[in-house]
């Protein structure tokens, strides 16, 4: 997906949020947001939105010394997460059609989403949970991707934020923990899961888990590790998590589900529904578009 002008305002709105998380000091928050200027301006519009996303955290982390301005934020959703698992897995079990009950919830953990909302309550999560089984959800999407799912022996499974990964966790055990191995960041961006993230939510337990080699708040696949972009073309089945994914792959040269809630007008203009939709997309340039 290509950078929108919409987007230009949210670049600055996520720096200054981002840089005022690990320093009160104006001087530095102001030599942030002059360097974004000067990004922002030499931008290129095709590249997707995440590729500058990048740029930003990259420059954060540099002039704060801090590696991983939102360790704590990930660590405290994480464990929130794990503590809401024991109810989600029986909402699952206790549910007449599990798989749809997993999508519904690993969908609704997308709502921790540090880039969009950093101001996020650990309420607007546990509400997520309770009305991930009313929203609307595509039923012809939802089959594609179970048949899809059926007919695979490796699927890449490609997580987007910390916290987030607990709610995957359902699906995977849906899905058939002996097919998937799933993907985090090669290194912190935003609240983005990285293998360190994995391990504290037991993900490496359940699956094979590799990160992808890259520090950008998406899938940017020239700036991926070689062994992830071989086991990406190699997987039988692409499932991936969040719009920073969707952003980075819906043009790739095959078939693609992303699964995510619309948070962003644009991405859900782009999609075509309406802001806060659960999404079931199946994109790439080898995929059928089925909302």
């Amino acid at each position: 997906m290509k950078t929108f002008l919409d987007c230009i305002p949210c670049f600055f709105y996520q720096a200054l949020n981002a840089v005022r998380m690990v320093t009160s000091d104006e001087e530095i928050q102001e030599r942030v947001l002059r360097e974004v200027l000067r990004l922002v301006s030499a931008m290129d519009l095709t590249q997707s939105p995440p590729e500058m996303g990048q740029k930003i955290h990259r420059l954060i982390r540099e002039v704060s010394g801090n590696p991983d301005p939102y360790a704590e934020v990930k660590q405290r959703f994480n464990r929130l997460a794990l503590a809401s698992y024991p109810e989600m897995q029986s909402k699952v079990r206790a549910s007449q059609e599990p798989f749809e009950t997993a999508v519904r919830l690993a969908i609704a953990g997308n709502v921790i989403d540090f880039g969009v909302n950093p101001g996020l309550k650990e309420e607007v999560v546990r509400q997520s949970i309770h009305s991930a089984l009313e929203a609307p959800l595509n039923w012809d999407a939802l089959k594609s991707l179970q048949a899809a799912i059926a007919q695979s022996e490796s699927i890449l499974y490609v997580g987007d934020n910390a916290g987030e990964i607990v709610f995957d966790r359902l699906l995977i055990e849906q899905i058939g923990r002996q097919k998937v191995t799933f993907v985090v960041r090669g290194s912190p961006v935003i609240n983005d899961a990285t293998m360190e993230d994995a391990r504290m939510t037991g993900m490496t337990d359940l699956v094979e888990v590799i990160d992808n080699g890259s520090d950008a708040p998406g899938t940017i696949l020239e700036d991926c590790s070689a062994e992830f972009r071989q086991r990406f073309k190699m997987a039988d089945m692409i499932i991936t998590k969040g719009q920073g994914n969707y952003e980075t792959l819906s043009q790739v040269n095959r078939k693609v589900f992303f699964l995510f809630k619309a948070k962003c007008p644009v991405i859900a203009e782009d999609v075509g529904c309406e802001t806060g939709s659960y999404i079931i997309e199946v994109g790439g340039f080898g995929g059928e578009k089925l909302r």
